[in-house]
């Protein structure tokens, strides 16, 4: 099994698999051999059916039986070259709405951040549609501040995109950039190098939990707040499509929901 996972990752790199995807793919594999090995289980398509809904019964999301489907499906058609289809549909995603702060929440949350580099990193998030991962490997480089722009590289799916950076930002950008190389990490750690997503993660629940905001936010809420707040300022969605980096336009087309103006001018009869 050591020499089918290492094959398997050799190919996902070849590939060029995101690092999180071939950690996720791996796992996934490794538990599947496990579970079928342990179950007993030959015929590969009831292997396969028993292992997800082992998944499921344990309350997994649809999003982590799909991503454990994609790894398996990987493994027999690309890594063991085994022809026979797996005749298996992916499992219905939930239609939750996205939490999103209103400008005001995401004041307070800013105001709670007494850390200036974690409050100016929670303030790029939110000004920029910018994901955690993407906040952690902006570079000094990745400024355009006389057109007002940021270039985010390799981010989901391998893309390139530009977003807007915030006028409000620019002193400070201005003072963090001072005296670094273009290729530096814009927001180092103390012990220099990178900073790790968990740290800014955690800075952004305790700066929640100082507020009197109740909405179970996460860090990607400020992604989601930027979508909102740009589809009801009357950016075209198409536009939003673009700064976000979605590669289809349903993704965006969520925050249409959120900001419908004809719900929220509807008067309830009670």
């Amino acid at each position: 099994m050591h020499e089918l996972l290492e094959k398997t990752e050799k190919i996902l790199k070849l590939r060029n698999y995101s690092a999180k995807t071939v950690k996720s793919y791996l796992f996934y594999i490794n538990d599947y051999i496990i579970f079928s090995k342990d179950k007993g289980i030959k015929d590969k398509q009831k292997a396969i059916e028993e292992y997800l809904l082992s998944r499921h019964n344990k309350k997994q999301s649809s999003q982590t039986i799909n991503l454990a489907l994609n790894a398996i499906k990987f493994f027999y058609s690309e890594v063991l070259k085994n022809p026979q289809k797996i005749d298996l549909k992916f499992a219905k995603r939930s239609q939750k709405l996205p939490v999103v702060l209103s400008r005001e929440e995401v004041e307070k949350i800013l105001n709670a951040t007494k850390n200036s580099k974690y409050r100016l990193m929670i303030a790029l998030a939110y000004g920029c549609g910018l994901r955690v991962s993407e906040v952690i490997d902006l570079k000094v480089l990745n400024l355009n501040i006389d057109e007002l722009t940021i270039s985010i590289h390799e981010a989901k799916g391998r893309k390139d995109r530009i977003s807007v950076l915030p006028e409000k930002l620019l002193n400070d950008l201005r003072n963090i950039i001072a005296g670094k190389k273009p290729n530096e990490y814009l927001f180092d750690s103390i012990r220099g190098g990178k900073l790790t997503t968990n740290s800014l993660q955690i800075m952004f629940k305790k700066s929640l939990a100082n507020t009197d905001i109740k909405k179970p936010a996460t860090f990607h809420s400020l992604r989601h707040s930027f979508s909102t707040h740009l589809l009801e300022n009357g950016v075209d969605v198409r536009y939003v499509q673009e700064l976000l980096g979605h590669a289809n336009i349903r993704t965006t087309q969520i925050y249409t929901h959120v900001t419908n103006p004809s719900i929220k001018n509807i008067k309830s009869p009670l």
